[in-house]
């Protein structure tokens, strides 16, 4: 895990009621994060998503997820790292719908 994928997970997905998984297969793909109960996929991205390439394949990527019914929250390691409450806050507010 990246370092803002360490910190989502030990300060706050891992502490919550509902259960997430961790670097979890779907399809041909590793979510970072997924819950079962609610079908959300988080995804933390790193500088290698943005080029033109990666973002062609990350769209691709989210329109297969979704064909499953599952919902994909997407974060960059700089929101994380540097506004983690208003991430978490994010998440909570969806999490609370």
């Amino acid at each position: 895990m990246t370092i803002a994928e360490k910190k989502l997970w030990n300060n706050y997905l891992k502490k919550l009621k509902i259960r997430f998984l961790r670097q979890r297969p779907i399809d041909n793909f590793i979510v970072d994060f997924y819950c079962a109960n609610l079908k959300l996929v988080i995804e933390i991205d790193g500088e290698s998503h943005f080029s033109d390439e990666a973002k062609v394949y990350d769209t691709q990527r989210i329109l297969i997820l979704e064909s499953y019914g599952l919902q994909v929250i997407r974060f960059t390691n700089e929101e994380v790292l540097k506004n983690f409450e208003g991430v978490c806050g994010y998440i909570e507010d969806y999490l609370n719908k």
